[in-house]
């Protein structure tokens, strides 16, 4: 019997190399649906070439021109109430995929209509990932992270508990800027910091791979997922990035997870979990197991590793303000009206207002106050700009 999937976010990086994946064993799937925001011409022809019949693409001019499309036997939604028209009964694996706070709603969304869901998105497992525990204990449903440092940390603790866990070390490459002295951030440009060695990803998760907020937010998510404290986590710079998570327990053992910089690695995995199949990767690179360099986080220079010590162990609103705030900060040297060196700086002073760092002691709500939080956010860095 064929797998029954969704993918949210298919026109994304993640979202295709699922695809890719899937396209070499067509035969063993069924994709009921798969979603995007703009990107009509990419859904339409993953649709043909799958054989999909649910599309959702959420943007209204997207979603116009995509119904001009020939699309015979195909359903196109524009938002993601009509999971409960798609899904008649629990298909077997989701991707989410959706990236930043917009696909914290379809994830929660979609949770009950899935046995396994892959999350491979930051914002919704660090804003909302207390309403995702729930529902899935409550619907009896699988989840598996994607990002290749926590999959690295599930994929250790088979055969483990938490409860052993002493100490885990994420790795952090370093980024595009790795070898550039801080006194020259201020002069990076967007193509520098988008330039990053090892992965090919997209502008906003680039950016925050050179000011190394990514492993800020990966740290926040390995606590949140893991049920750890923030003194058992702690990143390690690692410029080839062989070499995803290191994961020391309290018997005395320690776990080193290492594969090529390469997500279809953690996203095959996470789709054929608990069978045995193979996927074509490089042999065991021997000059990088000798050479793996491992160094600590210069705070000096990327000072972004400190707001960590900020953070309570309590889940709180003040983590979704930080994501939230990077968003549009980062939104903001895209758009050339902040210098890079700048998304950093006034984050740290963001933090630093009482009216901000009292929402370390505010548990976070529903899905709407935590969505609501932008406008507060959005009121906030106005004003420090201005």
């Amino acid at each position: 019997m064929k797998k029954k999937i969704a993918i949210l976010g298919s026109t994304g990086s993640i979202g295709k190399t699922l695809i890719e994946i899937i396209k070499k064993d067509k035969k063993e799937f069924d994709i009921i649906l798969l979603t995007a925001d703009k990107n009509y011409t990419d859904l339409y022809n993953q649709a043909k070439i799958l054989n999909v019949k649910n599309l959702i693409i959420t943007n209204k001019e997207s979603f116009k021109e995509l119904k001009k499309k020939k699309l015979d036997k195909i359903n196109i939604f524009n938002n993601y109430n009509s999971f409960n028209n798609i899904f008649k009964k629990k298909i077997d694996y989701v991707m989410s995929s959706i990236s930043g706070i917009s696909g914290l709603i379809p994830t929660i969304k979609i949770i009950k209509h899935t046995k396994k869901i892959a999350i491979a998105n930051k914002e919704a497992i660090i804003c909302g990932w207390h309403l995702i525990k729930k529902d899935l204990k409550r619907f009896n449903t699988e989840f598996v992270p994607v990002d290749s440092e926590h999959f690295s940390i599930f994929y250790a603790l088979q055969g483990n508990k938490i409860s052993n866990i002493d100490k885990i070390y994420l790795t952090a490459s370093g980024g595009p800027l790795n070898n550039i002295p801080k006194k020259s951030f201020k002069n990076v440009k967007i193509s520098e910091a988008i330039k990053h060695p090892n992965w090919k990803m997209g502008k906003k998760i680039s950016i925050d791979s050179a000011t190394l907020m990514n492993k800020v937010f990966e740290i926040i998510e390995a606590k949140k997922i893991f049920n750890l404290k923030y003194h058992q986590l702690d990143i390690l710079v690692h410029p080839t990035s062989y070499i995803h998570a290191i994961t020391k327990f309290k018997d005395g053992m320690i776990k080193i997870i290492a594969h090529d910089t390469n997500m279809k690695i953690p996203i095959f995995n996470s789709l054929y979990s608990k069978q045995i199949k193979s996927i074509k990767t490089d042999q065991i690179n021997i000059k990088k197991l000798n050479f793996l360099n491992f160094k600590k986080v210069d705070t000096k220079k990327f000072s972004s590793v400190k707001i960590i010590k900020r953070l309570p162990n309590k889940d709180s609103l003040l983590e979704t303000f930080i994501v939230l705030a990077n968003d549009q900060l980062v939104n903001l040297f895209l758009l050339k009206k902040l210098k890079f060196i700048d998304i950093i700086y006034l984050l740290q002073k963001l933090i630093n207002m009482k009216e901000v760092m009292s929402l370390s002691k505010k548990k976070p709500g529903d899905i709407s106050s935590i969505v609501s939080l932008n406008k507060f956010v959005s009121k906030k860095i106005n004003k420090i700009i201005n």
